[in-house]
């Protein structure tokens, strides 16, 4: 539950930045302050349960949209992480021990709010010898318990320090959809994502397909870092190489002045060159607009891949 530490607090390794300025957002980057009596309802019962949501942690734009409509993106394992990429608002520190009763409360939660799909997503575990992997399918198995017809997507770490058991307790809790992002071109990584590996996060994408080809994966990138067009398509082209399904890619916000600058914002006629060109490249699911997050109108985009796989097995 997101707190009101100051940014110092909340990112003490980001303290000794010098401040970075944050650029007047542009027209179409623009969203209302949540009000609806919907959004409220679903502020409700997540803080009943006690639940995290990276909609509130990352401060995402579209929390007003996405709870209003009854649908949250859940952040299991805590609000502290152990890695302080230069680009997230979530908390840095020492987490605190699992909640074993938290992927019952997950579950319990999905089931009140009648979701058909649900984004479940972490803070980077680095302290954990599996990184997280079985309060992943604990997660898996408890929603498929109380909602067996929601539809599971989840987001999850790389597992850079763990063994290769870690990832295939994820894969065989069976979620319809794993994620994991790459978030920026690999030439970024040392300054935006430096405790991460550009080739271990693409491998990992590609273990997926062979532990199970049936599963769907799903990766993203931000623009607006200091990326060329160039590395945007070569991102691509690595992601169809490891068969990465679905591709988001969204506009980089600036969380606060201690957080990595935004280079600059991307017109949306560029996120919709960029749609095209993925479209060309193969992609089965793309969404590329200023406002797009990994869980942004995720359920949308799966109900209608669903749709159209049944539809073409029809004709065939």
């Amino acid at each position: 539950m997101r707190d009101l530490k100051l940014p110092s607090e909340r990112h003490p390794e980001k303290a000794h930045r010098p401040d970075q300025a944050q650029p007047k957002k542009p027209d179409w980057i623009r969203v209302r302050a949540p009000t609806s009596a919907g959004y409220k309802a679903t502020r409700d019962i997540l803080r009943e349960k006690k639940l995290v949501t990276v909609c509130e942690e990352a401060g995402c734009p579209n929390v007003g949209e996405c709870w209003s409509a009854g649908h949250a993106t859940m952040m299991i394992m805590g609000d502290i992480c152990t890695r302080g990429c230069s680009f997230c608002n979530i908390a840095t520190g020492k987490p605190r021990d699992l909640d074993t009763f938290e992927p019952g409360r997950v579950a319990h939660a999905v089931e009140q709010l009648g979701l058909k799909h649900v984004v479940v997503t972490s803070v980077d575990r680095d302290d954990l010898a599996d990184g997280g992997a079985e309060h992943f399918a604990m997660t898996i198995r408890a929603i498929r318990h109380r909602s067996p017809g929601t539809t599971i997507e989840v987001l999850t770490p790389d597992f850079l320090k763990c063994p290769p058991e870690a990832l295939e307790k994820v894969v065989e809790a069976r979620p319809d959809v794993f994620n994991h992002n790459l978030e920026t071109v690999p030439g970024l990584y040392p300054s935006v994502r430096p405790g991460a590996r550009y080739f271990h996060s693409l491998r990992l994408l590609q273990k997926v397909k062979e532990l199970d080809p049936t599963l769907f994966t799903k990766s993203g990138i931000m623009v607006g870092l200091g990326e060329d067009r160039q590395g945007v398509l070569q991102v691509m082209d690595d992601m169809r190489s490891a068969d990465v399904d679905f591709l988001t890619i969204g506009q980089y916000l600036q969380p606060t002045p201690k957080h990595h600058r935004v280079d600059r914002f991307v017109t949306p006629e560029e996120f919709k060159s960029y749609e095209a060109a993925a479209w060309g490249k193969g992609f089965l699911m793309v969404s590329a607009t200023p406002l797009t997050r990994s869980s942004y109108h995720a359920g949308d985009d799966f109900a209608r891949l669903r749709t159209n796989r049944l539809q073409r097995l029809g004709r065939a």
